[in-house]
């Protein structure tokens, strides 16, 4: 039976069941699961399930066991030689590449599912069930909510390890990489309300830290909550800067070149009654049938240097792992 699962702010995790009703459009009322690929090519993103229950315990107990292959440097490497030479160019300021590794196993979804249940509240978890293949995880990251006049957002960019977060603070390169999704965010926000910005923070995730700004903007109008997708989608700390038809097909290359998987990244949303709030997509691991695919994206700008940000990829597969393990 296919699922759609999605925690909310409460810390509930909520699971509708099928068989859904697709539409191009949200409801009017009642719960509608938003799932859509990195694209927002889908015609029909809005399920309407057949019913929702919270879920509370997974009865399958047995470990998710995957044997995943060891990531390779070497198409990473030549994509980021693309990206620094296009910024070099001044084709762009920023992009995100993303490395997918390939993993083999007899995994329950039920399994991978029973590790989402009781995460720290900085994490949420969501995904999607179907017969064979699905992708689920948990995300730091919010694209936004919308909900009574207000939009509530972040930025959230900048990685280190737990460990260096003495020298992560004052990191002129990861300050400088938040800055850029914080600030673009606000510019494309600030024409349709009152921005308030708060001071940039940091998240600690455990084995990872981020920066994080939160974002809220009291709206001068009412704006229908796939504009606002579209406006935001995919924010600075996703997509490439500036957002244009050009670089974001040169995106949709690299992602495509390193074998991402669609759903990565792109916007994962819950409406309720007059409240919608969408995930990022992102510290996920998709499958089909027994084969997995565990990805990760970091930001390259001009400071970025190679070793740099395939170690921060390693850092995010190994919180994934560990996640799913």
């Amino acid at each position: 039976m296919e699922r759609a699962v999605f925690g909310t702010r409460t810390g509930e995790v909520l699971v509708g069941y099928g068989p859904f009703t697709a539409q191009p459009e949200a409801p009017s009322a009642g719960v509608a699961f938003y799932k859509n690929n990195f694209s927002l090519s889908q015609e029909k993103p809005w399920l309407i399930p057949d019913h929702v229950e919270v879920l509370e315990s997974v009865k399958e107990s047995r470990p998710a066991e995957i044997s995943w292959e060891e990531a390779d440097a070497e198409p990473f490497a030549e994509v980021f030689r693309e990206v620094s030479s296009a910024i070099s160019q001044g084709v762009i300021e920023k992009s995100v590449p993303v490395v997918t590794v390939s993993g083999q196993g007899e995994v329950s979804p039920d399994a991978l599912l029973g590790r989402l249940l009781n995460l720290p509240a900085n994490l949420r978890p969501y995904g999607w069930i179907g017969e064979d293949e699905g992708f689920l995880g948990a995300t730091p990251e919010v694209l936004f909510r919308y909900f009574d006049g207000r939009i509530y957002t972040m930025a959230l960019a900048g990685t280190a390890g737990r460990d260096e977060s003495a020298l992560f603070a004052i990191d002129d390169k990861e300050i400088r990489e938040h800055e850029f999704v914080a600030q673009t965010l606000i510019a494309k926000l600030s024409d349709l309300g009152m921005v308030t910005r708060q001071e940039r923070g940091i998240l600690d995730l455990g084995e990872l830290i981020h920066f994080q700004t939160l974002i809220k903007v009291e709206l001068y109008r009412y704006e229908l909550i796939q504009t606002l997708i579209d406006r935001l989608h995919p924010t600075p700390a996703l997509g490439p800067l500036p957002r244009t038809q050009e670089t974001m097909s040169l995106l949709n290359d690299w992602r495509k070149r390193l074998g991402c998987p669609p759903e990565f990244g792109a916007p994962f949303g819950l409406y309720r009654d007059g409240d919608f709030e969408a995930l990022v997509a992102i510290r996920m691991t998709a499958w089909k049938g027994d084969q997995f695919q565990l990805p990760s994206g970091c930001g390259v700008i001009q400071e970025s240097r190679l070793i740099s940000e395939w170690r921060e990829l390693a850092l995010k597969r190994a919180a994934v792992k560990k996640l799913f393990s």
